[in-house]
């Protein structure tokens, strides 16, 4: 009986085959890995992305009317609260609320019956001391009467002219007029009711005329003079400006604000504003040229400060800018932004520097 058993040698022979197998391997799969990558590096070097459609505009600059701004209050030039100097029962009201009036108009009278009958006493003591007066001045002249009379004559007939005057006076102080022109507020008195000196009977107010009170900072003080023109803006008169004229400067500032207490004055056609109103003040400022102003929506923002985005030779470049406020819906480029850019209005977001991009059909009109 044999024993069968493989050679010593058939098995370094196996392992160099399986060796040189894996090694076969190896190099076809590192083949097939460097032609894709350079499939896909070819790939990708010959595709361009398309161009980005954006809005654009051309800035050139312009004239910008130029103001400071400020909240202030109206104040009208006449006004008072009208009241009685004496106490007494009210007899008489010759008004309606609300009713315009002229100066000198009688507005309430109180019961003066006892000055009344005074002031008749007084006239006929005139009266008699002037028949006195004129006897005396006959007669003394031929010596019939002492001169020395007829100067007490003389003084008697003065005291009773004053006599009457303090009395035609007190019931004057009964009775009170308008002492301008103007609107008359609610009525705070009723007929028959009795009032102490100074008690409150109606609002007078000149509405023709009103004044603007507002303050601006201590650094804006060069900026304000007198006569210098100022538009109104009232949310009761909307869509309206009115015209006013810087009238009066404060010449202390303010300690705890630091501000400056400028007043003006304006007209109010057809009493549309009333004061107490709180107005928007803008103190124009001489008109500033060469001002480049691009819509607010082209401003990018972002930690760095603004930029804008400008197409140039077809590419989208970020150009930093420098802005100075906001004029309506456009904003004011201080620096960075030449005349004559084609600035990117729309479609910005969608951008990065260096992308190609391409006019939207509706801002070809634009340019």
């Amino acid at each position: 009986m044999s024993t069968t058993s493989s050679r010593p040698t058939d098995l370094p022979r196996r392992r160099i085959a399986l060796l040189i197998v894996a090694v076969t391997l190896i190099l076809v799969a590192g083949g097939l890995f460097t032609w894709r990558q350079a499939r896909l590096a070819a790939s990708a070097a010959g595709y361009a992305p398309p161009p980005v459609e954006v809005s654009a505009i051309h800035v050139e600059p312009e004239t910008l009317p130029r103001a400071l701004t400020a909240i202030g209050s109206l104040q009208a030039v006449q006004e008072v609260m009208l009241a009685t100097e004496v106490p007494g029962r009210v007899v008489a009201i010759r008004f309606e609320a609300g009713q315009e009036i002229d100066a000198s108009a009688p507005i309430i009278q109180l019961f003066d019956g006892p000055e009344r009958a005074d002031r008749a006493a007084a006239a006929a003591r005139l009266k008699f001391a002037g028949i006195q007066h004129e006897r005396s001045r006959s007669l003394a002249p031929t010596g019939a009467e002492p001169r020395q009379l007829l100067q007490q004559r003389e003084a008697e007939l003065a005291q009773a002219q004053a006599a009457l005057q303090q009395i035609e006076a007190r019931i004057a102080q009964k009775a009170v007029h308008a002492p301008f022109a103007g609107q008359i507020g609610i009525r705070r008195v009723n007929l028959g009711q009795y009032v102490n000196a100074g008690d409150p009977i109606a609002t007078l107010t000149a509405l023709d005329q009103l004044h603007v009170n507002f303050s601006v900072p201590q650094q804006h003080l060069s900026k304000l003079r007198m006569g210098g023109e100022v538009q109104v803006r009232s949310d009761a008169a909307p869509g309206l400006a009115f015209t006013a004229r810087i009238n009066a400067i404060d010449p202390v500032v303010a300690a705890d604000t630091r501000n400056i207490a400028v007043q003006a004055i304006m007209q109010n056609p057809d009493r549309v504003l009333r004061p107490g109103l709180y107005a928007t003040v803008d103190i124009v400022q001489p008109p500033r040229d060469g001002a480049i102003l691009v819509p607010t929506t082209a401003i990018q923002t972002s930690a760095s400060g603004d930029s804008v985005f400008v197409i140039k030779d077809g590419k989208a470049l970020l150009v930093p800018v420098h802005t100075d406020g906001e004029v309506g819906e456009r904003t004011v480029v201080e620096s960075g932004l030449a005349a004559g850019s084609l600035v990117v209005t729309t479609g910005q977001l969608r951008l990065q520097p260096g992308a190609a991009v391409a006019l939207a059909p509706a801002a070809t009109g634009d340019q």
